[in-house]
């Protein structure tokens, strides 16, 4: 038996549509339709019960990691990451509790691994009522710290790629303390995704210790090597930044706020949210200063919300600006961001 997506799949269709009828409630239920066919289709289609697996505890993840963060939606979120293995002697990890301490006084949650070392410190500093724990199964290291331990909002995850969705898809701001491969890895996704447009720009913050090296070596390596080469371009330097104290990198992820608030595509368009009006003269200094960033021909206009927001009416009062963005110098789009909250 052959099944599809569109309804040509005759007394199934209507018994699926029979079932999400009788759930009750059901949010969206031309997707979970999908979900059940996907489901049914993986059934036909593979015979390997650990293909099947594999796809069951995705989705059994990824439905508890929505129901965990659905009730914060509307709370800022920083992920931070580091070693696991940072003692609590180390100058690092009472920077790390210093800077879950003003992030929770300045309105933020964390969400962090969830074990030991720099995590640990983020999470006592935040304190549980404002931490989120992502944690992994593991044969070592990583059992959940004691500030998350009866924590509703741990979650333990057994596969990574589920983890890491939880990590960027939920964050407002990223900060990377010093660590092993683990905390390299999230770096490097975290900017792949940023630069290529798979995930929405925010703070991405390298914090090192006063007079540290661990990321000034790693920026240094980007310059010499892979700039140098024409891997990268002049303008990904934009996509993150580097702080030596605690207070640095707050101020950064606030900056980040200051006016700019959110954005979606609509139509092909890029929706600029902000959290105030914009100053007088700012189309045109971004105009002047970012022509490359739009399509030809292209424009930056001030805006109210568009009719295909109308999902998200908590967002209605804020202004907008509409740009037609190339889609492709996500760089460049940072730095207009940094001029708008700048201006």
């Amino acid at each position: 038996m052959t099944l599809h997506f569109t309804r040509t799949n005759g007394p199934i269709d209507e018994t699926i549509d029979g079932l999400i009828k009788q759930a009750g409630d059901i949010s969206s239920p031309q997707y979970v339709r999908e979900m059940i066919l996907a489901a049914l289709k993986a059934g036909l289609e593979n015979g390997r019960e650990a293909d099947l697996r594999l796809m069951n505890s995705t989705l059994k993840e990824m439905r508890f990691t929505s129901k965990i963060f659905g009730p914060y939606r509307t709370v800022r979120k920083v992920t931070v990451f580091g070693s696991a293995r940072t003692e609590p002697r180390e100058a690092v990890y009472g920077m790390a509790q210093q800077f879950g301490r003003k992030l929770a006084e300045a309105g933020y949650m964390v969400i962090t691994g969830g074990g030991g070392g720099i995590m640990q410190a983020v999470n006592e500093g935040a304190g549980p009522e404002h931490s989120f724990g992502v944690n992994i199964r593991l044969p070592f290291e990583q059992k959940p710290n004691p500030t998350l331990i009866g924590n509703p909002r741990l979650i333990t995850y057994k596969y990574f790629f589920n983890r890491k969705v939880a990590f960027l898809k939920e964050a407002h701001a990223i900060a990377l303390f010093p660590g092993g491969f683990g905390t390299l890895d999230e770096a490097m996704e975290t900017l792949t995704l940023v630069q290529t447009g798979k995930r929405d720009p925010l703070p991405l913050v390298l914090v090192d210790e006063p007079g540290g090296t661990y990321w000034s070596a790693w920026v240094r390596f980007f310059k010499e090597e892979l700039y140098a080469r024409g891997y990268i371009e002049d303008s990904d330097f934009s996509l993150f930044e580097r702080a030596d104290s605690v207070e640095a990198a707050v101020e950064l992820i606030n900056h980040f706020y200051s006016r700019y608030h959110s954005m979606r595509y609509v139509n092909g368009k890029l929706v600029v949210r902000l959290a105030s009006a914009p100053d007088p003269g700012l189309i045109k200094k971004l105009k002047d200063r970012f022509a490359d960033l739009l399509t030809s021909p292209g424009a930056i206009e001030l805006s109210g919300p568009l009719p295909a927001e109308d999902d998200e009416p908590e967002l209605a009062s804020l202004p907008r600006l509409v740009l037609d963005f190339n889609r492709r110098d996500f760089g460049r789009l940072r730095s207009l961001i940094d001029v708008i909250n700048e201006s």
